[in-house]
């Protein structure tokens, strides 16, 4: 029988998801010494092999300066994690995992346990997801129950940040085609977002990292795009990459703050849909998890769904790659791990 020294361990949580890869690195007391960040990890929407490179690269990034040989248990959250179910794609995780160099087993879960687990000890619950996409799990023992949308952005994640974007544009180009005037800033910000991002500026210092990345204005610049007409903002939209309609949301909530009547509309439209995937999950005892970007983030979008939720006790999600490493801890030393002490609840 071994004994595990607790003072020379570590654990490695991970979250993947559609946007980006998390890492990071703890003792099993919760201190964490490392963390790592790398591009989308999720296998089911992009070439495996690009997510399982996104995973080692945030795995070694939390473990620059540490041994992995100390890292005694992992966990990772993997959003599509049902593509590991191809022999092919599971080889492909093997084979990178073995490059990180850490003598424990590749450990995978989906990103809605880790999510859950970033709300609450708890082992049975639900939780909700919105941040790309949007979906609700009900969570049994920290595995993944039942589920309720998360069918991608043709066919669901309403209320999520792509359908939100997305509704922002349909908003944008209906009022431009009309040639009404906004009663807010919101048609603006989104018309000169869209014009900006599509139309490749002057550079007088480095290119931008990636397609349609958003640059910053020369100096003395206004930096507004030349204003645009309906047949040109549906153009530029369409030449958008996908992520750059999620990329949209956040305009919805800076418009909301300052009184645009439309932007506080497709908010609440937002919260109708999320409230009622979330009302379709079977009830469960254990608590309800906000999770994502657009619930852990702003808060117009959680104060809105809290309403229709009632007097439903709700708790928002910390940091999920924290919430997997205590994951990880937990199945080393059951008895010896503080949830409170991996994970810190959103201020």
């Amino acid at each position: 029988m071994s004994i595990l020294c607790t003072s020379t361990i570590l654990v490695l949580g991970a979250d993947c998801g559609g946007s980006a890869t998390r890492a990071v690195v703890a003792t099993p007391d919760g201190r964490v010494v490392g963390r790592g960040r790398a591009g989308a990890g999720n296998p089911a929407t992009q070439p495996p092999a690009e997510a399982a490179s996104a995973l080692v690269a945030a795995a070694r990034e939390a473990l620059a300066g540490h041994d992995p040989a100390r890292v005694a248990g992992a966990v990772v959250g993997l959003a599509g994690r049902s593509a590991l179910d191809r022999p092919a794609v599971a080889a492909i995780y093997l084979d990178a995992w073995r490059a990180t160099g850490l003598p424990c087993p590749l450990r995978t879960v989906g990103d809605a346990v880790v999510a859950f687990a970033a709300g609450t000890p708890a082992p049975s619950g639900t939780v909700l997801i919105a941040g790309t996409g949007a979906v609700a799990v009900q969570i049994v023992e920290r595995s993944v129950g039942r589920t309720v949308d998360g069918l991608g952005w043709l066919l669901g994640d309403e209320g999520g940040g792509f359908w939100l974007g997305l509704e922002a544009a349909r908003l944008t180009a209906r009022t431009l085609a009309g040639g009404r005037r906004a009663d807010g800033p919101l048609v603006d910000a989104v018309s000169d977002a869209v014009s900006r991002a599509a139309t490749p500026p002057v550079h007088t210092g480095p290119a931008p990292t990636s397609p349609g990345q958003l640059v910053e204005p020369p100096a003395g610049s206004t930096g507004a795009a030349p204003p645009v007409a309906a047949d040109g903002f549906v153009t530029a939209f369409y030449a958008l990459p996908r992520d750059r309609v999620a990329g949209l949301a956040p305009l919805v909530f800076d418009a909301a703050r300052v009184g645009d009547r439309d932007a506080h509309r497709l908010i609440e439209a937002a919260a109708d849909r999320l409230a009622a995937t979330v009302r379709a999950v079977p009830a469960a005892r254990g608590p309800l998890v906000l999770a994502g970007g657009l619930l852990t983030g702003p808060p117009e979008l959680r104060t809105a769904l809290s309403a229709r939720l009632g007097r439903r006790p709700v708790t928002v999600a910390g940091d999920p790659a924290t919430a997997a490493a205590w994951l990880a801890a937990r199945e080393l030393l059951p008895t010896g791990t503080e949830h409170g002490a991996f994970v810190t609840p959103p201020a």
